[in-house]
């Protein structure tokens, strides 16, 4: 029998032994211990070069597996993770990917490994979520048909003010268009700086916010200065649902990435100088697992719609019953005043007739309201974007 399992050491000494004292041949040996005059030469070569230790059983894996990520790729992922934290496996490697051709990356599971392996990657316990409200938004798949904007959670500097973030993004292309640290989030403000990326980068179809202010307001459909603003450029104000942030995901993902990426600074020019760097790099760096590994700069481009020089005035298609509205918030109709919003004071609204006594109340494409001649009040409707066509 070959070498007994349960106690293989003092076999192979014993055979090394018989060996030394020379009075057997290798294949005498050999036949005695039942084994192969392979495995026999095998002993006697360890025996003679690493003596007694040579005889245990050493293991049987590569010493060099063909897929083991080289130190190369290791040191460089390591070290662009170091540079940016927040990137995952993904990112890292679609990154590398087209700047060191020469390299054979690893696959992620890999990457991750590795990441754990130095602690760069934290392991966290996976929360299950609800089904998200499924929002009947029209999804953006060419850019400049969707923005989002909002104010991430407003923080206090190391100084002690408060910051106020305000992001714009395209939602096609992630393309992150604005990042600007603000004091307030007053309307002022957040018009100069929409204005100044309308001017840059044109007009987008439709922005989507949530429903605080600037954005909206709690006037009739929540029309705000804003958004009466953007109804005149032609862009749609859509609002999610109160609660539902998910309807802005992309967005809201955003604001993620940002606060992992940009600590706290001092002041309101230095959290703006950090800001502006994330900017650059989320843009032209920083690969985008939506965008299959490529980065947002890459898929964007501007707007064909650009901004106006004078700012259009509301107009209705021919049978609509188009009213001024007084400094006062209202219009006069069949006779009496309705009430419709202080916002809209001097701008001209249109009624859309419904049947004799309903009348669909619309701010431009924006159908805000319904005024009831019966009831004798205009009541609050979900807005919708409709300018129906009188035939």
């Amino acid at each position: 029998m070959s070498w007994r399992h349960t106690e293989p050491m003092k076999e192979r000494l014993a055979f090394v032994a018989e060996l030394e004292r020379g009075e057997r041949t290798m294949s005498e040996l050999c036949r005695v211990f039942n084994v192969s005059r392979k495995t026999g030469h095998k002993w006697a070569a360890r025996y003679r070069e690493e003596g007694v230790t040579g005889l245990a059983e050493h293991s049987r894996a590569a010493h060099e597996h063909p897929n083991a990520m080289c130190p190369e790729v290791a040191r460089r992922l390591l070290e662009l993770r170091a540079r940016h934290p927040d990137w995952g496996p993904l990112k890292l490697l679609d990154w590398l990917g087209p700047r060191a051709p020469e390299l054979r990356l690893p696959a992620a599971s890999t990457a991750a490994a590795l990441l754990k392996r130095h602690g760069m990657i934290k392991v966290r316990t996976r929360t299950r979520h609800s089904v998200p409200y499924g929002a009947p938004f029209v999804q953006a798949v060419a850019p400049n048909e969707l923005w989002g904007a909002d104010f991430k959670g407003q923080f206090r500097l190391g100084e002690g003010r408060l910051c106020y973030p305000l992001t714009l993004s395209d939602a096609a292309s992630r393309f992150l268009l604005c990042c600007r640290a603000l004091e307030r989030p007053t309307y002022a403000q957040t018009q100069l700086w929409l204005k100044r990326v309308f001017h840059h980068y044109g007009l987008p179809a439709a922005i989507r916010t949530d429903n605080g202010a600037p954005f909206a307001s709690t006037a009739l459909g929540g029309i705000s200065r804003l958004s009466l603003w953007w109804l005149k450029l032609g862009i749609v104000p859509e609002r999610i649902r109160p609660g539902h942030p998910e309807q802005n995901g992309r967005h809201e993902r955003l604001h993620g990435t940002l606060k992992r990426a940009c600590p706290v600074r001092g002041n309101l020019p230095a959290q703006q100088r950090a800001f502006d760097a994330f900017r650059r790099t989320y843009n032209t760096e920083r690969p985008h697992q939506a965008l299959h590994g490529h980065t947002p700069h890459s898929h964007y481009q501007p707007s064909h719609r650009p901004y106006p020089n004078k700012l259009p005035e509301l107009s209705y298609p021919a049978g609509y019953v188009v009213r001024r509205v007084s400094p006062a918030g209202t219009i006069g109709w069949l006779g009496r005043r309705w009430y419709v919003a202080g916002v809209l004071h001097g701008e001209p609204i249109g009624l859309y007739p419904i049947d004799n006594e309903l009348w669909r109340v619309h701010v431009g494409m924006l159908a805000i309201g319904e005024l009831d001649a019966r009831a004798k009040r205009i009541a609050p409707i979900e807005t919708m974007i409709e300018i129906p066509t009188i035939h």
